[in-house]
């Protein structure tokens, strides 16, 4: 498959300082964020058809079909993006370093970046809904990827992660399913805690973001099972990426700190 070429830089952005980007590939849709230049997002069947699939659960299974379908979307921006940047990308939690490795090879190919750094999807949707101060317990549900996480001011303290989304329910998934799988890994989380904290936690209830967050009786089925409140985030489906924006933003300010 070829590759659209990237972008290229023009000289007068030379000295500019470096475009702050961010990235969210889903197994269903991926969004860019760039600075001054806001979203844009699709699927591979609307951005770049070759492409079919190259998004699996949470894994990039095909690099040129993820560059093409990013380099595709980049070309939605009326001016392009010039490379250097610095870019943060979302990775579903306990990702493995051989699953990182080749989303950075795809933002090598599509951005020529100075700088990426990595972000847990949940940390990042969490801080994309202003929600990183003290104990949080987060479910992030997605096309095909069910995560959930226990934060502490935004830092990943445990996580657990099924292979299960909303897009399992055209395939003979029910939300009972999934809602099961969220529990689950609640309960799991919530085993982990001492008393004091796991008080904290639970009083202020489940953030639930992703596509899942919008799908009618989901969050009601997870309610009622777990006993406890569940909220979603304004935008559930974009939180991860704002917030990746955001850090990309520190980024860009802060290179030694973050």
């Amino acid at each position: 498959m070829t590759v659209p070429a990237a972008p290229h830089q023009h000289a007068g952005d030379r000295r500019a300082a470096p475009t702050a980007l961010a990235v969210d590939l889903g197994s269903c849709t991926t969004g860019v964020w760039a600075a001054e230049r806001g979203t844009v997002s699709g699927s591979a069947g609307d951005v770049y058809p070759a492409a079919g699939a190259p998004v699996r659960r949470g894994r990039v299974t095909d690099v040129a079909g993820c560059a093409a379908l990013l380099s595709g979307l980049l070309g939605r921006y009326p001016e392009p993006v010039p490379p250097g940047g610095v870019v943060v990308a979302c990775r579903p939690v306990l990702a493995s370093r051989s699953e990182q490795d080749a989303t950075r090879r795809v933002l090598e190919l599509v951005f020529r970046p100075s700088r990426v750094l990595f972000i847990d999807s949940v940390r990042a949707a969490a801080i994309g809904s202003g929600a990183t101060a003290g104990l949080l317990l987060i479910a992030d549900v997605g096309a095909e990827l069910t995560e959930v996480a226990l934060l502490d001011h935004g830092r990943v303290l445990a996580a657990r992660r099924t292979e299960i989304g909303t897009g399992d329910l055209t395939l003979g998934a029910t939300v009972d399913l999934i809602s099961d799988n969220v529990v689950r890994h609640v309960d799991d989380l919530r085993a982990t805690l001492d008393a004091p904290r796991l008080r904290a936690a639970t009083a202020r209830g489940l953030l639930l973001v992703g596509d899942g967050a919008l799908h009618p009786g989901l969050g009601a089925a997870v309610a009622g099972a777990l006993g406890m409140r569940v909220h979603r985030a304004t935008t559930p489906r974009t939180a991860a990426l704002n917030g990746a924006g955001l850090a990309a933003m520190s980024l860009r300010r802060h290179p030694a700190i973050v």
